[in-house]
Formats: C-alpha cells, structure tokens, sequence
C-alpha cells in the first residue's frame, strides 16, 4: 500500500498523440519550396460535411481518424472527426495543450505524429525522396522548436526519420540529438512497411548511432504490424480488444535479435503496447530458447532472452491493474505510464484518479518508478531542474494551476452526432458495430 497521496503523484506519459496545426510545415520548409508544403483543404465530403484534409504530393490523407476523440460523449465514438471544428484545441494548440495536461495532472508527453502517421510511413512512401527529407526536417524543426520549446519540461521531443535512407537517418539523429532530441520513432516490424527487416545489417549504423546519441527507438502499435479483424461481420470491439497486445508479434522478432549483445546501452519502447501480457511472453520466450536452440542456433550465450527483454525494452499501460500487480515478473525499472491522449483509449481527465486505482498493490518507489522516475532515466529528461523541483510538478500542483480550464463534455462538435447517427444508424435499431463498417469508413475516408 502507498504512503502518498493521489495529489503528490508525478505523471510522465510515454504516449500521446499531437495533431498537426494547419500551417506546421509550411513554417519550416524552405521558401522556394514553401507552396510545396504539406497543407490542409477544407472541402466538402460524401455525405456534404465539411471535411479538412492534409495534401501532399498528390495525394489526400485523412486528418484525424480515430486520433482525437478526446472530450467527446463516449457514445459519439466511432464516426470520426473530419475538420477542426470537431476537436478539441489541446490537441492542436500547444497553449491549450499544456492547459489540458494540467487540469489532468500530466507533467511531461511525449508525442507521436498525426498525419505522417505514428512512424512516419507517409514520408518513407514519397516518391520523390529529396522532398520527403524536407518534409520529415520540417515536421521535427516544427515539432522539437516550436511544440515541445513551448514550455520547458513539459515535453518529450519525438523525432521522425527518413528510414529509405540510413545514411540520411544517421544524418538526421545527430541533427535532432544537437537539438536536444533523445527519442524517436521507428517502425515496430519495419519489414511490413517496405523496409528491410529489423535483422538486416543495413540497420547497423543507426543501432550504433543511437546508443551513442542515448536515443531511445519508439515503436508504436500498428506501426508494422497490426492486429487483424478477424471478419468484416465480426464486432469492432474484437479488434480493439487485441489491438494492444498485437505487438506481442513484433517484440518477439525484436527479442530474438543479435544486435542487442553489441549494444547492450541500446534502448526501444514497445507504444501503447500494454504490459499485462508481458509477464507469460517472458516465459514463453525463454522455454522456447531452452527447447530449441540447439536446432535454431539462436546465442545468449549464458543469459536468456527475458534478460535482453528486462534490460533493454521499455513497456508502457494506460490502466493494467495485472500486470502492475505483477511487476516481479518483469523489470519494474523499465515500465512507464502513458495517457493516450486525444486518443479514444485516454481517459482524460481523469487520469490521476485511474492510475491512483491500479498502484494501490505498490510501494512508493515502485509508484515514482513506473509514474515518472523510469522514463526520466531513459529519456534523458529532467523537468524538475526546469521547473524549480518536484513540488511544482504534483498532480495537486498543476491541477492548481488549471481552475480556468473547461473540461466538461462537449457534445455534437461541428455536428458530428449527426453524422454519426447517419453513418452508423445510432437512434434507430442499436446492431453492434462491425469491423466492416470501420474498414468501409476508413476507405471512404
């Protein structure tokens, strides 16, 4: 049981989501190349909504998807905002953001892209490539210089890369690492997303670059690898149930790998991964190494797979009373929280309250470990020293600073009920939602 109180809790979360404003890129690409930009066309869509759509060498991407549900009635879920009328500010606007982070008592984010997509994929299928590295330069001069400069110590600079390229991507750690950059985001199974695989040498150098440059690599869920609908008729709450734990796949090829004995200071975080499943991957990894690799020639030499796995890969829950109760199985020194924010899985802003109710089975130190202390070891972030002490960075401290701050449910933004109720026939016979009808969506989309 705890000694401290809810109100004396520092959150550091691992995971958020930033949606890009309107005029990101333009800001920071070249001047000859600025109407080359990325940039957002309000229009008309199917159904005569209006419809904000980023544009990008010829092509139209959604904006949002299901990025930015954050503050809307849970029963508005599933038809999704398409402009930026329909979300709520904080999740474009950094001054509204630190607003929404306070009155939720979130000291420190860390943010993966929107519309590059959470590991950069739109950038790494451009055909012209020398555009897409402007493009990935502008969105980190963006995200690092203006995002995350906004107000020191509250975020977790999280760069992109331009991964066709490793001399390029070597290039681009150094150039974010000067800029105060210790964190980046990377494919979970490159190899599913038109790159080579994670065990293919051509990686070497950023391996190698990254340990140097104490860079931790973030592989986010759906990355590479994605959990499957198992059928068109199937409900969507099937997916989203799996959705987590679908990077059980890819932590296993990454466990499995041989550049971990050579850098043993190399670090990567499995996003929005959940830990609860962790506890039996470990064992089944390593009575899969005690059975097989006389046959398999896979070398830990005196160790085992659970030993990289608990050394180097940081895990991260949103609200997992199991395998917080069963931190012994793994390496409590390399878990962390995340609040998901503006996702539909964030439950802001009430976070402090959900995470206050699974750490109930903790110590403090355990409590300080997987809340704030872990990832301010890893990340190499330290916003006590910014922000004059830990006391200044309590849930009860920055919640005092977010009285103003409007947090009650905002319904039917930009008349998105409407088009739910349309799409999904929601005030008619209630059917469960099916993943054909999320797959038909996302296509029209």
């Amino acid at each position: 049981m705890p000694n401290m109180q809810m109100d004396d809790l520092v959150l550091v979360s691992v995971d958020d989501h930033v949606i890009e404003p309107k005029d990101a890129f333009i800001k920071h690409f070249p001047e000859r190349l600025k109407s080359k930009a990325p940039h957002v066309v309000r229009s008309k869509g199917a159904a005569g909504q209006e419809v904000d759509a980023w544009y990008w060498e010829g092509q139209r991407y959604p904006t949002f998807g299901l990025n930015a549900v954050v503050g809307r009635p849970r029963s508005e879920y599933g038809m999704e905002p398409s402009n930026f009328d329909q979300i709520r500010e904080g999740t474009w606007d950094i001054k509204q953001r630190i607003d929404d982070m306070n009155v939720n008592g979130v000291l420190g984010s860390l943010n993966f892209p929107t519309f590059p997509s959470f590991g950069g994929k739109v950038f790494h299928e451009t055909a012209d490539k020398a555009m897409a590295l402007v493009a990935v330069q502008a969105y980190n001069d963006w995200h690092i210089l203006e995002w995350c400069a906004y107000e020191p110590g509250r975020m977790i600079p999280l760069a992109i890369l331009p991964l066709w390229s490793v001399p390029e991507t070597v290039a681009e750690l150094k150039r974010v690492s000067k800029m105060g950059c210790h964190a980046v985001t990377f494919p979970d199974n490159p190899a599913l997303v038109g790159l080579p695989s994670l065990h293919d040498p051509v990686w070497e150098p950023v391996w190698k670059t990254c340990t140097e440059l104490q860079i931790v690599l973030n592989c986010h869920i759906g990355t590479g690898s994605r959990a499957a609908h198992p059928s068109e008729l199937s409900p969507i709450d099937a997916y989203i149930t799996s959705m987590p734990m679908s990077i059980a796949n890819s932590a296993a090829d990454w466990t499995f790998a041989s550049f971990w004995n050579r850098y043993p200071n190399l670090r990567m975080c499995l996003s929005e991964g959940g830990i609860g499943w962790v506890p039996y991957f470990l064992e089944r990894a390593d009575f899969t190494y005690e059975h097989h690799h006389e046959w398999t020639f896979s070398d830990f030499g005196a160790g085992k797979p659970s030993d990289v796995f608990k050394r180097q890969i940081i895990t991260c829950f949103i609200d997992d009373k199991f395998g917080l109760e069963n931190l012994g199985a793994m390496n409590e020194d390399m878990v962390a929280w995340e609040c998901d924010y503006p996702h539909s899985d964030a439950v802001w802003p009430k976070c402090p309250e959900y995470f206050w109710a699974t750490v109930q089975k903790l110590t403090d130190a355990q409590i300080n470990k997987v809340s704030h202390a872990n990832v301010m070891r890893e990340y190499n972030y330290d916003p006590f020293s910014i922000l004059g002490g830990r006391a200044n960075c309590t849930v009860g401290a920055l919640r005092a600073k977010a009285t103003h701050v409007d947090t009650s449910i905002r319904a039917n933004l930009g008349g998105l009920k409407a088009e739910t109720e349309a799409y999904f026939g929601y005030g008619k016979e209630k059917k469960p939602v099916t993943s054909g009808q999320i797959l038909k969506m996302y296509a029209s989309a």
